[in-house]
């Protein structure tokens, strides 16, 4: 048996996140639709973690085993014929056996993207935000999050968790002119926590919350303190790391 680490990237405008479910289209049931055609059996992927409906990504990867070795020049060009256009797989490489998607990952990357300016061809990969951003404000509150905490206050309330500890390692807003956008980084996130965050920090920005104000929400480990998240379509998924020792093309 051999395991391979696909690569993909995906508009999620039109699909409900990237697990599959039953009554809804999921990036993940087209992906293994995909693979199942080109592969003539019916195959079953393991992703790095779960994106929401609407949410976008520049980079996941998901696991597949095989049981003999394949060809993934041949595969990544037969695999990315059978997908829609919203949807690429940008490179398949071997593994080792135990080389997980999801628990071998050492860090995730997540950027939410606002435009300042009201522009149609902007509307389904940023948010429009009709304020002026208080950009200071809102990095001294995203300084606070870095290190580990129990970020349970920006989870979603269902939620299958044994914890709700994370370790942020990075967390940093940027702007231009017309652009706002914040970069985030953990070992580990919780369901809906990036969104939740920037809808919170956003509530700084505004002058709605203090540092001190937001510290607490962060103490308070109760969803209902922080602020309504903010829309999925401006948040992309753009990074996912793994140990060089897993791709057995580094070994």
């Amino acid at each position: 048996m051999n395991r391979y680490f696909f690569e993909i990237s995906y508009d999620g405008t039109e699909y409900h996140g990237w697990q599959r479910q039953e009554n809804a289209i999921s990036v993940q049931e087209v992906v293994e639709e995909a693979l199942s055609t080109v592969l003539k059996t019916k195959m079953s992927v393991v992703g790095s973690g779960r994106t929401d409906t609407g949410v976008h990504c520049e980079q996941q990867f998901f696991h597949l085993d095989i049981d003999e070795s394949v060809d993934t020049s041949g595969l990544l060009y037969r695999l990315n014929s059978f997908l829609p256009k919203d949807i690429s797989i940008g490179s398949i490489q071997q593994v080792q056996e135990d080389g997980h998607s999801r628990f071998s990952a050492i860090s995730r990357g997540y950027e939410y993207r606002i435009n300042l300016r009201k522009s149609p061809f902007y509307k389904l990969y940023s948010y429009y935000y009709r304020k002026s951003p208080d950009l200071d404000s809102m990095n001294a509150a995203a300084n606070l999050l870095i290190g580990e905490h129990d970020f349970k206050a920006f989870s979603k309330v269902k939620t299958e968790v044994n914890n709700f500890k994370c370790h942020i390692s990075h967390a940093k807003w940027n702007s231009s002119s017309e652009k706002l956008w914040f970069n985030i980084s953990a070992n580990r996130f919780l369901r809906g926590m990036v969104r939740a965050i920037v809808g919170t920090l956003l509530q700084v920005s505004e002058g709605n919350l203090s540092l001190t104000d937001f510290q607490k929400i962060i103490e308070s480990k109760d969803r209902r303190k922080a602020s309504a998240a903010a829309p999925a379509h401006g948040l992309f998924l753009t990074k996912v790391v793994y140990p060089k020792t897993i791709f057995l093309a580094n070994k």
